[in-house]
C-alpha cells in the first residue's frame, strides 16, 4: 500500500469510504462489509456486477484506497478477513469455489500452493535464527490450542525425544495455563502456534513470555497475526482460511523442517538419543517385528 492510507487497517479504510466517499465508492464499501465471506473471492468485474457498478469504477475504488491495483487489494481483504469468517461462513465460501467438483486434486493443488509460498516468503536467516533459539533455550515450551494443538502436540513429540526439558502446554482455562508457564524464565523459549481463527490464549502466553524476558516464537501465518506482536521471532506458513477444515499441510512442513534442522545441529547427542531408545523399544517389545522381505520386518528403522 502506498499514499496517506499507508498501514491502515482495511476494514477502517472501507468504513470510512462507506461513511464519506463518493456514492458509487460508498457502495462498494458497504457492499464488501456487509457481504465479507463472498466479496474477498470476487474479480473486480464480478464485484462491480453486484454492486451495479463498472469493473473500472472498482479498480479506481481499490487505487484510491491506497492498493496497486485490484489484486493488492484483493489479497489485503482476504487476509484480513481471515480471523472475522466464522466456521458457516467457511463452509458458504468453501461450497461456492468447489461446489461437486473435483475435491480431492483442489485441496492438494491448494496445499502445495501453500507450501511453494512459504518457501517463497521464508528467510532462510529468519530459519536459522528460529533454529538456534531453539537449541540455545534452557527449557522450550511449545503451545498451540484447536487445530493448531495438533501442531505443537507433533513438535513436541519429536523435540522431547531429542531435546532435554521441553514442556507441551495443556490447553485449559487461562488460569491453568498460566500455571504450566509460572516457572518460565529469561532462558527459556516459547514456540506459539496459532492460525485464523487465533486462539486468545496463545496470544497472552506470548504476551507474558514477552513481559518476564523470555525467547519467543510464533508460527503463524501473517506478520500482521496478533500472536506476531509480542513475539521475538515470528515464521510464517500459509494457511487456508476458507475451509472450516484448517490446512495446516504447510505449518507442518515448516515445523518438520525445524526439527530436521535441529537434528542436524545436534547430530551427535540425538545419534545417542535415539541409540538408546531403540536398545529401550527393542526391550520391551514397542514395535510390532513381521517378518519383512528386508529382514527388518514391518517395523523397520523408522516408525518413531
Amino acid at each position: 500500500m502506498n499514499g496517506e492510507n499507508a498501514g491502515r487497517d482495511v476494514f477502517e479504510l472501507l468504513a470510512a469510504r462507506r461513511q464519506s466517499g463518493p456514492k458509487s465508492q460508498k457502495r462498494i464499501a458497504e457492499y464488501i462489509l456487509e457481504s465479507l465471506s463472498k466479496a474477498c473471492f470476487l474479480t473486480a468485474a464480478r464485484l462491480g456486477e453486484s454492486v451495479g457498478v463498472s469493473e473500472s469504477t472498482v479498480v479506481r475504488f481499490a487505487a484510491e484506497l491506497g492498493y496497486d491495483g485490484y489484486p493488492a487489494f484483493q489479497r489485503a481483504l482476504q487476509d484480513a478477513a481471515r480471523n472475522k469468517l466464522t466456521a458457516t461462513e467457511r463452509i458458504e465460501v468453501l461450497n461456492r469455489r468447489l461446489g461437486d467438483g473435483e475435491v480431492l486434486k483442489s485441496v492438494l493443488e491448494n496445499d502445495i500452493s501453500h507450501i511453494s509460498k512459504t518457501i517463497e516468503e521464508t528467510k532462510e536467516s529468519d530459519f536459522e535464527a528460529a533454529v538456534t533459539s531453539i537449541i540455545n533455550a534452557k527449557k522450550i515450551y511449545i503451545m498451540g490450542t484447536r487445530s493448531s494443538g495438533a501442531l505443537a502436540s507433533f513438535m513436541g513429540y519429536y523435540f522431547r525425544l531429542m531435546l532435554p526439558n521441553v514442556i507441551l502446554i495443556r490447553p485449559g482455562s487461562q488460569s491453568e495455563i498460566y500455571e504450566q508457564l509460572m516457572r518460565m524464565e529469561s532462558a527459556d523459549l516459547l514456540i506459539g502456534i496459532s492460525f485464523p481463527r487465533y486462539a486468545k490464549q496463545t496470544v497472552n502466553a506470548l504476551a507474558f513470555a514477552k513481559d518476564i524476558g523470555a525467547d519467543s516464537l510464533a508460527i503463524t501465518d501473517s506478520m500482521d497475526s496478533p500472536i506476531a506482536a509480542n513475539a521475538g521471532r515470528v515464521l510464517l506458513a500459509r494457511s487456508d482460511m476458507v475451509s472450516f477444515v484448517d490446512s495446516l499441510v504447510a505449518p507442518l512442513s515448516l515445523i518438520n523442517a525445524l526439527i530436521v534442522a535441529v537434528s542436524i545441529k545436534k547430530r551427535e547427542s540425538v545419534a545417542a538419543e535415539f541409540g538408546r531408545l531403540e536398545r529401550i523399544w527393542d526391550e520391551y517389545d514397542v514395535f510390532e517385528k513381521g517378518d519383512g522381505p528386508d529382514g527388518l520386518g514391518r517395523g523397520g528403522v523408522g516408525g518413531v
